[in-house]
């Protein structure tokens, strides 16, 4: 019942939001060829800042797709899900894809959805990133978004992530406890992690990629497919990545309903709300997607992290066509 209640409180909000103009009209994607497939899967991770795709539900479903399937993963092991087909068009942070398509696995970024969700804090003892120097930083992996976040930030003032820095893994959960305990000096979240520190008052904000250049000059999220995905199902790509697109201008026009989808995930609804006032979801079109990954694909190069230079990337990993497409169709 209560899953029943959901699906239609969805539908009847994006039918409204369509009724009012705030996602646009379905006229052009009635014009196009049905999608080549009618299953779409995408990821659901502990983080809310990838929130337009889980109010694209309803929208998936309008172009066509009857069957969304929503595959739980860790946020380290998002980009590693495209890896081994497990999904099919999904948004992430961008600099791991860049990694991804550095090590030849096939996949394609396919545009730019906002920037500014990662937040670095930090306890009294770092006012900067050069302060991490000799520091412990805690992050969930590895191979996370968290640490090749920061390794971008370090290697952009100069701070050698690996060799200056000392890295420390645990979950969110404990990391927060161990900056509140002063056991460590900082840590790099995402939503919701930034929104409960500052609810519990643990730490401070060293670095916003919303607020500080020159990240928030650059996409954070994009989505990306399966080469595979995008070669079999061309209509399928355009009609999948419109529906994100359409929610993030909805997430940006009405945030409090667009938290209330993103509550029916499974995300507390204060903190869902926070994050679609927080991040600027309507302004997808300020930003040049390619820009991006040349921003990027020089600092992971920085960080010693890739070998391929930023129009190597670009020319093997990148499919722009549908974003360009969907710019020119979906004018405010």
């Amino acid at each position: 019942m209560q899953s029943t209640q959901t699906r239609r409180r969805l539908l009847a909000t994006l039918s409204s939001a369509t009724a009012a103009g705030l996602i646009g009209s379905g006229k052009v994607g009635a014009q196009e060829a049905p999608p080549e497939t009618t299953t779409i899967r995408l990821t659901k991770v502990p983080g809310i800042c990838v929130a337009p795709q889980y109010v694209a539900e309803g929208l998936l479903k309008a172009e066509g797709f009857t069957d969304v399937q929503y595959v739980e993963v860790e946020a380290a092991d998002v980009h590693a899900a495209f890896a081994a087909a497990k999904v099919d068009v999904s948004m992430a942070f961008v600099a791991p894809f860049i990694m991804q398509v550095d090590a030849g696995v096939p996949i394609m970024l396919l545009g730019g959805i906002h920037a500014g969700c990662f937040e670095l804090f930090g306890t009294e003892r770092v006012r900067a990133i050069r302060d991490l120097k000799g520091r412990t930083v805690a992050v969930p992996g590895l191979t996370s978004p968290h640490y090749i976040f920061l390794a971008s930030m370090a290697a952009y003032v100069g701070v050698d992530p690996k060799r200056d820095i000392n890295f420390v893994i645990y979950p969110a959960a404990d990391s927060m406890q161990l900056l509140a305990e002063g056991k460590i000096d900082a840590l790099v979240g995402f939503p919701p992690v930034p929104q409960e520190l500052r609810e519990k008052k643990i730490g401070h904000v060293i670095v916003s990629s919303a607020l500080d250049r020159p990240w928030w000059q650059y996409f954070c999220c994009i989505p990306a497919a399966h080469q595979d995905f995008i070669r079999k199902h061309p209509v399928a790509t355009k009609r999948a990545l419109r529906a994100i697109v359409k929610a993030a201008n909805f997430c940006a026009a009405e945030p409090e309903r667009a938290a209330r989808l993103v509550a029916d995930k499974g995300y507390r609804y204060d903190y869902s709300l926070q994050t679609m006032k927080e991040i600027q979801y309507a302004r997808w079109r300020d930003y040049d997607a390619e820009d991006t990954i040349r921003f990027y694909a020089l600092r992971l190069h920085e960080a010693g992290m890739i070998k391929s230079s930023p129009s190597k990337i670009i020319a093997q990993g990148t499919d722009w066509r549908f974003f360009s497409e969907l710019k020119r169709e979906l004018k405010s």
